[in-house]
């Protein structure tokens, strides 16, 4: 279970990230003002702000600023809700519920949530992109590029188009694996690397390890949203339960069953751990980041 330091700092984050993203979006009367209020509709107050919670963890380990965390963490933030927009869009996944409210598209209309999933994404990169304090030219590209290759084909973008070509398909593990990879754990690994970019550069071995910990959790992290989507209902969740099953997507649950994938949570955590060994204390927060995660369902 987490403890009260974790909880009392995971409620400052996330107050920390309300209040940057409600000064980073555009105002709700400036115009236009039907897709202003939409960007801030599925933007705010919603969500555990997992990967922003990352940047900030990671953050620790470079001595990163809450001004440039906060930068980076939105940036990251804007990409996922971004990605939700279009992925419960009718040509999707159609589904009316994220968030515990309904969906932009049947709040708004297609069409405007279609337009806030590009605004989104070409605000995030002007945030990410504009210079940041003590960060270097050469590093503020090393950003840009960091978010740019997890939100696109080779990242989440990608393992959308995997997923949806893999409907009432048979994956193996690695095939499983590596649609989630960029699906879901590119986003989550770039949140980790953010925050460790924002700061004073880390060693080449050590940002190697900080990866190897970036993938395992990422992955962890779908592990348990399989997990999720079969044993928790839709007001837990806050979107539509059991929709993977109802459509016929092939998961970590319906491959290995449930006991299976929560052993497999597990171990992806474990090595994670492993992997910030060399970190020491700092490394405290993205540990606990990590526990936090994989007991979402257990």
């Amino acid at each position: 279970m987490a403890n009260e330091s974790f909880i009392g700092w995971m409620t400052q984050i996330q107050q920390t990230m309300e209040t940057a993203l409600e000064r980073f979006l555009p105002s709700a009367d400036s115009l236009p003002q039907r897709l202003h209020e939409a960007m801030r509709y599925v933007t705010l107050q919603g969500g555990k702000r997992v990967r922003p919670l990352l940047v900030f963890a990671a953050g620790e380990l470079s001595g990163a600023s809450t001004e440039n965390l906060a930068r980076a963490a939105a940036a990251v933030e804007m990409i996922h809700a971004y990605s939700l927009v279009h992925d419960d869009l009718p040509c999707m996944d159609d589904d009316v519920l994220r968030r515990g409210k309904p969906t932009c598209h049947v709040a708004f209309d297609e069409a405007t949530a279609l337009l806030v999933g590009d605004a989104l994404q070409t605000l995030a990169f002007e945030l990410i992109s504009t210079p940041m304090q003590g960060v270097s030219p050469a590093a503020q590209l090393s950003l840009c590029h960091t978010l740019a290759r997890a939100s696109g084909h080779g990242g989440m973008a990608g393992g959308q188009a995997i997923d949806l070509a893999s409907v009432g398909q048979q994956l193996n593990l690695p095939e499983l694996e590596f649609m989630h990879m960029l699906k879901t754990g590119a986003l989550i690994r770039a949140a980790v690397m953010l925050g460790a970019q924002a700061g004073k550069p880390l060693s080449t071995a050590q940002t190697e390890q900080l990866d190897i910990f970036a993938k395992r959790i990422g992955l962890a992290f779908q592990v348990v949203d399989d997990v999720l989507d079969c044993e928790a209902d839709t007001a837990t969740l806050g979107k539509t339960a059991g929709k993977d099953a109802a459509n016929d997507k092939p998961t970590y649950v319906s491959l290995m069953g449930l006991a299976e994938a929560k052993q497999f949570a597990r171990e992806l955590c474990a090595e994670a751990f492993a992997a910030l060994e060399g970190f020491g204390p700092d490394a405290d927060r993205l540990k606990q980041l990590a526990d936090y995660i994989v007991a979402r369902s257990f």
